[in-house]
């Protein structure tokens, strides 16, 4: 599947549940979508507290889906084509220069 077809997926999933009808108990506004997409992202973090490994890769696999599908339909209902976003952000990523320097003893002092 590519992002187009995962995107209508999420749709059909979403309208399934309702969540685009108007008396919406989890109304799909872009700041609602923001909000639980940032929360989302946080509980990716949490399989990093206290560890650099993942215990539960099931777990932690559906989180970073819960990230994907928020930001597929974030980026859907404000009109973001993510794809073409992605790939113009690549372009200007290819273009940018990072410093490359590890720091050192001497850059602390």
């Amino acid at each position: 599947m590519d992002i187009r077809e995962l995107t209508e997926e999420m749709h059909r999933l979403v309208e399934s549940k309702g969540w685009y009808a108007k008396d919406s108990k989890r109304p799909q506004t872009p700041r609602n979508l923001a909000v639980s997409l940032s929360l989302e992202s946080a509980e990716v973090l949490e399989h990093f507290q206290w560890s650099d490994e993942v215990k539960d890769s099931k777990e932690f696999r559906g989180e970073l889906a819960d990230v994907a599908l928020y930001l597929l339909q974030l980026a859907s209902i404000t009109g973001v084509d993510l794809e073409a976003a992605i790939l113009e952000k690549l372009q200007t990523n290819f273009g940018r220069e990072w410093d490359q320097k590890t720091s050192t003893q001497e850059d602390v002092k």
